[in-house]
């Protein structure tokens, strides 16, 4: 067993004797990307601009980062920052820390902190001390609570890192690359998996409301192109003839929902991912009971519609529609406009940009609907929430798995980076 000293840092411990802790400014030179303003103007997909390397428009793996959406020209480059292929990249904004080995030459965005010419250190095993708990720790009690503006360059460099010879260095970031490869894959495939039970879950539910539960029912033409045979004695109509829109304004002291492709209604504080900005104003906002149809006009054709399960407020911009009879079950409606329908609003909805083509309230009203007894839906609805049910335990498990693999993968790489394992001879 090799020989321990302490480390001097709590939350560390013991390290190797031979180790030591050292800052990163005395390994590498350190640099922040820039951004030349307006970034659009010096954009180009002409082959003889320099890489753009922009967090959210780069080719990446769980390591490298490979390719780039977009170059830059030649006349952006005094107010960004050229950085070379081997060079190690920390993203700097939403979740800061995330490193990446870059493999192609080009210019980086103000999202990223860039690592190069490394001094008595091995690339590879560097990144994985900074993917490593050591420097996150640190990181995070730099921010100042999380506040990514106060992480400067000078923050960056007194960033500690545990140091052996180079030799060592070496065997370590080999043998964490063979095993983070196996993890790797073994999360990869269990991803395919929930994409899988995923792609299932969504046509039994298509299946049930458009097909219904009898395999062996007689069949007719639906007279809708994109859904075919319907089981015989199922209608279709027109939405207007069952729903007709109602929008009473905001009563005041109501929660503010939205409309999630995922979730459907939900409250919009119980996520942290809507970046939609909510009105210091709300006298506008569109009151929303529970059971109504609430739809974001510009969405519907990507799936934002549901019926909602809250009373509570939504934007002018979304549309609210009362059942006005009692052929509907809600819910059956829910799952069948949300699961089949998004090609169909998508056709019908206008407007020059794909990201903001409207459905107009003509145009939703006169589509139309498969209609089978009120008895027959309670009967999909409830094989449908059954089945939802199986399914979505079954990928909660593999969620699970993954999760478990994710931090076995942490702590891993922690424990060898700080020598509290030592890499077999035989690796």
């Amino acid at each position: 067993m090799r020989e321990m000293k302490d480390s001097g840092v709590e939350w560390i411990g013991e390290i190797p004797k031979n180790s030591s802790l050292i800052p990163l400014k005395y390994l590498s030179s350190i640099i922040r990307g820039g951004s030349p303003r307006p970034i659009a103007s010096f954009l180009t997909d002409e082959i003889n601009g320099y890489n753009w390397i922009k967090i959210g428009d780069t080719k990446k793996d769980s390591k490298y980062i490979t390719e780039t959406k977009f170059k830059i020209k030649l006349s952006g480059l005094n107010s960004t920052r050229l950085v070379k292929k081997g060079s190690l990249l920390l993203t700097n904004s939403m979740s800061f820390g995330e490193p990446y080995i870059l493999k192609i030459d080009g210019c980086i965005h103000d999202g990223w902190v860039s690592l190069f010419d490394f001094r008595n250190v091995v690339q590879e095993y560097l990144y994985y001390c900074l993917l490593s708990k050591v420097c996150r720790v640190q990181f995070e009690r730099l921010t100042d609570g999380g506040v990514v503006q106060n992480l400067n360059i000078d923050k960056i460099a007194s960033v500690k890192v545990v140091l052996f010879d180079l030799t060592e260095q070496k065997q370590i970031a080999n043998f964490l690359d063979s095993k983070c490869s196996e993890i790797d894959a073994t999360a990869e495939d269990i991803q395919k998996e929930i994409a899988l039970l995923e792609d299932y879950k969504k046509s039994v539910i298509i299946e049930a409301v458009t097909k219904g539960l009898n395999p062996d029912a007689e069949m007719k033409d639906s007279g809708i192109d994109w859904i075919g045979e319907i089981p015989k004695d199922w209608k279709v109509d027109k939405i207007k003839y069952h729903l007709k829109r109602n929008e009473p304004k905001n009563p005041g002291n109501a929660i503010v929902l939205s409309v999630y492709r995922d979730y459907g209604v939900i409250p919009k504080d119980s996520r942290d991912d809507n970046h939609n900005v909510t009105s210091e104003d709300t006298s506008k906002y569109k009151y929303v009971k529970k059971g109504q149809l609430v739809i974001n006009k510009m969405k519907a054709w990507q799936g934002s519609l549901a019926v909602s399960d809250y009373d509570g407020i939504v934007s002018p911009a979304y549309f609210i529609y009362d059942f006005i009879d009692e052929e509907y079950n809600h819910k059956y409606f829910h799952y069948l406009v949300r699961s089949c329908y998004k090609e169909e609003f998508k056709r019908i909805s206008g407007g020059i940009r794909e990201g903001q083509w409207d459905l107009s309230p003509e145009g939703f009203s006169n589509t139309l609907v498969l209609l089978p007894s009120i008895e027959e839906q309670n009967k999909i609805l409830d094989y449908i929430l059954q089945k939802e049910m199986e399914i979505d335990s079954l990928i909660a498990d593999k969620k699970r798995q993954r999760g478990i693999l994710a931090e076995y993968k942490k702590s891993l790489i922690y424990e060898y980076v700080t020598g509290k394992k030592e890499v077999p001879i035989n690796e």
